[in-house]
């Protein structure tokens, strides 16, 4: 129940039936949800008129009866939910992205973070272009336009726009006529496609999202990868794919991802039973229960509890209609909600030595405040076992810990950490071994920068959260 969050989900759907896309969007942006929480959108495509909505608020707050109804039919529609790790939390901020450019409109719903979005935006205004929002999404949306204006299709302006972006960023764009999906060279986050029975096409950024709308996943789009879907069915460029070692963020196995999800071919929940159980090699404890903090701790904890011995039970229940903590942008609501989100359980911990799994630990604060309600139930004493290794360096890949400043690992020993939190003791999970959660193609498929400081990219000089949204006086002398 850490307090860090991956900033999005997107989604995407190209129909060959009479599906109604807008719904089908809908509901794959429901299961999705947990991946952002600030805004969502849906664009539908009817014969290249496009309809928009978006706005703050979770999905089933901003697409109500009326809002969904004016969406209309189409062929095709993609949608977004996001929480950003550049720009603030305003509707203009709010995904997919409207252009209206000389040969039509593009639509573009982007999951990730570029490096290099400081230095396109400042090239791109100096040549005249005026931004709309505060997003490195914009200026991915501009630098396909621009390519869209010589290139001979709009799959052809993605593949010569990724020459250009460099960082992480899984694309879903919408043309009048074409569905377009892109993952960049490193594979930071992830994006996959499926089919349902009626051959409608579905793009997501988890598979639980293509289960949701009744379709088979077929595979992951390749690093550097582009698929175009149109009348003619599903066509790959793979221009971009092989020039890097894959750099999947390895923080989606331990907590972004659902756990019913499949990433390359592995389940994100095996992924964290296998979390759970090099815990319990690693950080062996004497204790009576152990108890996983929902969501993303529970899997680990029964992983723990597998591998330990030491019986399983439910110590903390969550209440199901808040949101993620991570998603609240500011501390003092962060606190708010973890008072009344989780309940312990007393007769599970009551009188017991209690081994607690959590996925992280950024600040610290939320852990403490879960560790004080195990204590105030009468836990006599408290394990805390880490599923991921302490964060020690920003993320700048899409993972909103833009310094080092906020990570209570970077100012204060394993031991002071649990006295801070008030744990009788405290384990981490390896760097070694989170990189042997799953049967990835070989350990250096994983970014796991914010753990190692080994970053597969150049870092960028400017990467605070709200980079372009500095005062005037700040950008200008006049």
């Amino acid at each position: 129940m850490s307090n860090i969050h991956e900033e999005c989900g997107v989604f995407g759907v190209y129909s060959n039936s009479d599906c109604d896309v807008a719904a089908t969007t809908y509901y794959g942006l429901f299961a999705l949800q947990h991946r952002g929480q600030e805004s969502c959108g849906i664009v539908v495509n009817d014969d290249g008129v496009f309809s928009a909505f978006k706005d703050t608020g979770l999905v089933n707050d901003v697409f109500t009866p009326s809002v969904m109804e004016k969406l209309g039919e189409g062929k095709m529609a993609i949608g977004h939910c996001r929480y950003g790790t550049t720009g603030g939390n305003d509707r203009n901020n709010a995904q997919p992205l409207v252009v209206n450019h000389i040969k039509g409109k593009m639509a573009l719903a982007h999951n990730g973070n570029l490096v290099n979005s400081a230095e396109l935006r400042e090239e791109l205004e100096l040549q005249g272009s005026i931004f709309h929002t505060t997003t490195d999404s914009e200026v991915i949306s501009y630098i396909i336009t621009k390519e869209r204006i010589a290139a001979g299709s709009i799959e052809d302006a993605v593949n010569k726009a990724m020459d250009r972006l460099k960082g992480a960023y899984s694309l879903v764009v919408m043309s009048p006529t074409k569905l377009i999906a892109a993952r960049d060279e490193h594979g930071f986050r992830p994006l996959c496609y499926g089919k349902t029975r009626d051959g409608d096409y579905v793009v997501a950024s988890e598979s639980c999202a293509l289960a949701a709308v009744g379709a088979t996943m077929e595979r992951d789009l390749k690093p550097g990868e582009i698929l175009v879907f149109d009348k003619n069915g599903v066509r790959s460029i793979t221009d971009h794919c092989g020039k890097c070692e894959p750099n999947l963020c390895v923080f989606e196995y331990i907590y972004f991802a659902r756990p019913d999800s499949v990433i390359e071919g592995c389940s994100v929940h095996s992924a964290r039973l296998r979390a759970g159980a090099f815990l319990a090699l690693e950080h062996p404890v004497q204790a009576d229960v152990v108890v996983g903090v929902p969501d993303s701790g529970i899997d680990a904890a029964i992983g723990f509890a597998r591998q330990s011995g030491i019986p399983y039970g439910i110590g903390l229940i969550k209440n199901r209609y808040i949101g993620r903590t991570f998603i609240s942008p500011c501390q003092k609501s962060r606190e708010d909600k973890v008072r009344i989100k989780l309940n312990p359980v007393a007769e599970t911990v009551a009188g017991k030595r209690v081994v607690l799994i959590d996925d992280s630990i950024v600040r610290g604060t939320t852990c403490a405040r879960i560790v004080r309600l195990l204590r105030e139930a009468g836990a006599k004493e408290i394990h805390l076992r880490i599923s991921a290794p302490p964060f020690l360096n920003p993320c700048y890949y899409g993972t909103d810990i833009d310094s080092r400043d906020n990570l209570i690992a970077c100012h204060y020993t394993v031991e002071e950490i649990a006295k801070i939190v008030g744990a009788d003791t405290l384990g981490y999970l390896s760097v070694e071994n989170v990189t042997k959660l799953t049967d990835f193609p070989c350990h250096k498929g994983f970014c796991s920068a914010c753990f190692s400081g080994d970053y597969p990219t150049e870092i960028p000089q400017k990467a605070c959260k709200s980079r372009f949204e500095q005062k005037i006086s700040e950008r200008s002398h006049t």
